[in-house]
């Protein structure tokens, strides 16, 4: 189903349903909703049809939440002329952006699974970035895998924050204690006072974006026999 080609009937009437629809009905849903209300009823109901009618498409819930990943995270951005460090930094923030388009994105696309075309153009694009820099597979593997794990936790942690969830309740928690005994912590309390300067928010994608890319930039530059350059 993610991968095709999907056989068309030769007779009878034209389908009156598409995987492609389907998928999208089920985005729609869940990017209102969230995923739990997301369910083989509701994306009938969404498109005027039987639920029944959708199971000559979709066998199932797990299937419908495949085609959903690849509906949702779409194509990757299109690789620009700059180089490794610009490319990634680009990657980075076009795939914070489907994070926070389509938050259920974080709770569906972990675990072994099948990934489809579009989430493993994803992939390629970002190591595509890394080639001819000194870099083996497994390296490049690697990066990728830190920069998603980093675009991933801060797109937790921003989701949390505004559904009032743990981390948003752990700060606030923390700033009661550290108004009655933050004398003992001086650095935890200069550094918590800085943070919620509005200058400094929100600036954790980046901060840490900049220094995986900076030590990747160290890795190449050793391999290459000379110093880091500006890239």
């Amino acid at each position: 189903m993610l991968w095709g080609p999907h056989p068309q009937p030769r007779r009878g009437p034209k389908p009156a349903l598409s995987l492609d629809g389907i998928a999208r009905a089920g985005v729609a849903i869940a990017d209102a909703e969230g995923l739990p209300a997301l369910s083989m009823q509701r994306v009938a109901e969404h498109l005027g049809k039987t639920k029944m009618s959708l199971y000559r498409y979709v066998p199932g819930r797990a299937e419908l939440v495949a085609l959903m990943v690849e509906a949702a995270i779409g194509a990757p951005p299109e690789p620009d002329a700059g180089v490794w460090r610009a490319r990634l930094t680009n990657w980075s923030h076009a795939l914070s952006a489907v994070f926070a388009h389509h938050p259920w994105l974080l709770d569906v696309t972990v675990g072994p699974r099948l990934m489809g075309p579009n989430e493993l153009a994803w992939m390629e694009r970002a190591l595509a970035a890394l080639e001819g820099l000194g870099l083996t597979g497994g390296e490049r593997m690697d990066a990728v895998v830190l920069l998603t794990g980093h675009v991933r936790g801060i797109a937790l942690q921003s989701r949390a924050a505004g559904a009032g969830g743990a981390e948003a309740q752990l700060v606030a928690a923390l700033g009661e204690v550290m108004r009655e005994h933050g004398d003992g912590y001086p650095s935890l309390l200069a550094a918590m006072a800085s943070s919620a300067e509005p200058l400094a928010q929100d600036q954790a994608l980046a901060f840490g974006l900049e220094r995986i890319l900076d030590g990747l930039e160290v890795l190449i530059a050793r391999r290459a026999g000379g110093s880091p350059a500006g890239s």
